[in-house]
């Protein structure tokens, strides 16, 4: 009869917890009961708490490498933090992010009449820009490059957004109009935009073997700068942002930010604070995707 013993989430061994596992029902291999692997006993064990399927975050590949999970910002497999100091500063990130965006995407959108980004400038420096920034700090800080760089690249984004936009204090936009015109400005910010949006597809290439949530969060994003550049570069007759190709990139500017608040409550609700856990399905391709279905054909073949 084999020993296994148990683990926590991230792979690592509980001390004290060895235990016997057998299958006392299963007849095969002339009538001995089959004996649960470490793998098996594991899985068995989070899936009871997050769910069976590729819809778990579970450990189920020996390695201690955990697959990609939105809710720590992570791409790929990447190794728990054991005893790390820092909370997951991801959760804080993407919330800074997702509020920040959500207001700027309903004004995008002439929501309620509301067409001038004033508001925004407050929210961008303090929670998007500063707060972001800080959370992208301490994704350095647990290893995540990934992460770091995300937040705190957006976090930078909301900061110089805010600057451009700060009406008297930097002056960027009377500048433009005195010394050129209004659509130089026009252009300059479009140029800005469509920046982020280049960086915004490098960071959607790194996600296409995560999470569906996570891949959803950054090609929303990703086709939001697309459409917001494209609005400022491509004016009305009127020689003005283009109203209905802004309201496109508001619209999936609000996709972007749900889709945040989403892998950010993923990152947060865990069997401790919460009756239920956020699903996070995975790609077919993605390491967990592919995991799942060699589990599946061995059982077939059992």
């Amino acid at each position: 009869m084999a020993t296994t013993m148990n683990t926590d989430h991230t792979g690592n061994h509980v001390p004290g917890a060895e235990k016997m596992y057998q299958d006392p029902n299963n007849t095969t291999n002339g009538g001995i009961g089959r004996q649960m692997t470490h793998e098996e006993h594991s899985t068995a064990v989070a899936a009871s708490k997050f769910g069976y399927g590729p819809l778990a975050h579970v450990n189920t590949s020996g390695s201690g490498r955990l697959p990609a999970f939105g809710g720590e910002f992570q791409p790929g497999l990447y190794k728990g933090v054991k005893d790390r100091k820092f909370a997951n500063p991801a959760p804080l990130g993407l919330s800074a992010f997702a509020l920040t965006t959500f207001v700027l995407s309903l004004i995008n959108m002439s929501t309620r009449g509301v067409a001038e980004p004033n508001l925004v400038v407050g929210i961008a420096f303090g929670y998007g820009g500063l707060v972001q920034l800080l959370a992208g700090m301490w994704e350095m800080a647990v290893g995540n490059t990934f992460g770091a760089t995300a937040l705190s690249s957006y976090g930078g984004f909301w900061i110089a957004f805010a600057i451009i936009l700060t009406p008297g204090g930097f002056a960027i936009e009377d500048a433009y109009k005195t010394g050129q015109s209004i659509e130089a400005f026009y252009d300059s910010f479009g140029f800005f935009l469509m920046g982020w949006f280049i960086f915004t597809t490098i960071l959607l290439i790194c996600t296409l073997r995560s999470t569906v949530a996570f891949f959803f969060l950054f090609f929303t994003l990703d086709l939001a700068f697309l459409m917001l550049g494209i609005g400022y570069l491509q004016r009305n007759s009127e020689n003005k942002p283009n109203p209905p190709i802004i309201k496109a990139g508001g619209f999936f500017g609000l996709l972007a930010a749900f889709a945040a608040w989403y892998n950010a409550i993923a990152g947060i609700a865990d069997d401790s604070n919460s009756f239920f856990v956020i699903p996070v399905a995975h790609f077919p391709w993605s390491v967990k995707g592919q995991e799942m279905r060699q589990q599946k054909n061995d059982r077939a073949t059992v």
